[in-house]
């Protein structure tokens, strides 16, 4: 089992094109953890944000009768890809692993292979 900074650490350094990682609160919008991110790209206003899209997806479901849950949720952009992956254990309940990639460098679907197992080794 890995405490959050090893399995931001090992997100960011194991993950091809990774770029920044957070463990994410969706209930509150703070994160728990970042890791990487740069001075023109805030991990914590991204975690915000992103946890408005998580509630959205959600109610979404909610509102269509889904029952299913929510893997992941993949947000591409010119030069970026932006991968949400909510926590399924107990004690991640109301937690999302929030992962940036630069698309020129990543290959997605490793990235989220990769993604699913550090969240299975996840103990928060």
């Amino acid at each position: 089992m890995a405490n959050t900074e090893t399995a931001l650490k090992e997100a960011l350094t194991s993950i091809e094109g990774a770029t920044g990682v957070a463990l994410v609160d969706y209930t509150s919008g703070m994160a728990l953890g970042t890791m990487g991110g740069s001075k023109s790209f805030d991990l914590n206003v991204a975690a915000a944000g992103n946890t408005d899209v998580v509630r959205a997806k959600m109610r979404t479901m909610e509102m269509l009768g889904i029952k299913g849950g929510i893997e992941d949720i993949l947000i591409t952009l010119s030069d970026q890809y932006h991968l949400i992956r909510l926590l399924n254990s107990r004690s991640g309940n109301g937690l999302f692993l929030y992962l940036v990639l630069d698309s020129s460098r990543a290959n997605l679907a490793m990235a989220r292979h990769q993604l699913r197992k550090i969240e299975q080794e996840l103990e928060v």
